[in-house]
């Protein structure tokens, strides 16, 4: 009788794609994160291995292994979430700001039809945080720092308008009038003056002062003490767009102005 060679063994079946490459040991110190992150007044470990079904030496281990790279404390035999924990929570909070006023932004941009600026005034300078544009409107050019040039763009006077008189004169003096186009305001006295005449809820507006070929209207926005100010640009030849895209921009800001209130802390 001839001898039938043996079979190759088959395979063993590969793991549901879904799971075959987790990691046990992240999952664990995962669950165990979240559930020290409920407990306000932190817990002991034996809790917390009752409350994640894990083997006490496996708790242990995994908690030693967590307050080793800061993301939990340990105080008095009680387990608290730590610096690094605070950090990834920050971040994610900071990442929804910015998402939130991309998505503001871009909304009073398609309302307009014109590309949308949100700038604040903080620390002694202009400080524009948000721009959302489209290839067909794009924004202005910084061919001359907007923080220096803050008299002769309607953000930039926006701005000043909203300060003291003291806080406007110690603004012109580490940056100071000086002509950019030919139809800039041409002395600290001009400016004073027009910032003065400024009211505030009605929209800032200067033409071809920053840019030439460009006209801009802010519109001022109180957020606690923090001035700020959302503005729109448009091409010198759609200069007759500019008023109604203005009112088009503040009627939207009543609708939305409170999402962007989050973003003020970016």
């Amino acid at each position: 009788m001839t001898a039938v060679p043996p079979q190759p063994r088959s395979p063993a079946p590969a793991a549901p794609a879904s799971t075959a490459t987790l990691i046990g040991s992240v999952q664990r110190a995962v669950r165990l994160l979240e559930t020290v992150a409920v407990h306000d007044y932190g817990a002991p470990a034996k809790q917390l291995a009752r409350e994640t079904g894990l083997a006490l030496p496996t708790t242990y281990h995994l908690l030693r292994t967590l307050v080793h790279e800061g993301y939990l404390r340990r105080d008095k035999g009680l387990f608290f979430l730590g610096e690094a924990a605070a950090r990834l929570s920050s971040g994610g909070a900071e990442q929804k700001r910015r998402s939130t006023m991309a998505d503001t932004l871009a909304h009073w941009r398609d309302a307009t039809g014109a590309p949308v600026y949100y700038a604040v005034y903080r620390d002694g300078e202009i400080d524009v945080v948000g721009v959302s544009d489209t290839p067909g409107n794009p924004a202005v050019e910084e061919w001359a720092d907007f923080r220096e040039t803050g008299h002769a763009h309607a953000i930039g006077q926006c701005l000043l308008a909203q300060l003291d008189d003291d806080a406007r004169r110690d603004h012109l003096g580490r940056h100071p009038v000086r002509p950019v186009t030919p139809y800039t305001v041409r002395d600290d006295h001009s400016l004073l003056r027009r910032l003065e005449r400024a009211r505030r809820s009605e929209p800032v507006v200067e033409r071809q002062e920053y840019a030439l070929g460009t006209v801009c209207a802010a519109i001022p926005v109180s957020i606690g003490s923090m001035a700020a100010a959302v503005a729109i640009s448009l091409p010198a030849h759609q200069a007759d767009r500019l008023a109604p895209a203005a009112q088009r921009l503040q009627a939207e800001m009543g609708h939305l102005i409170g999402s962007l209130t989050l973003s003020i802390s970016i």
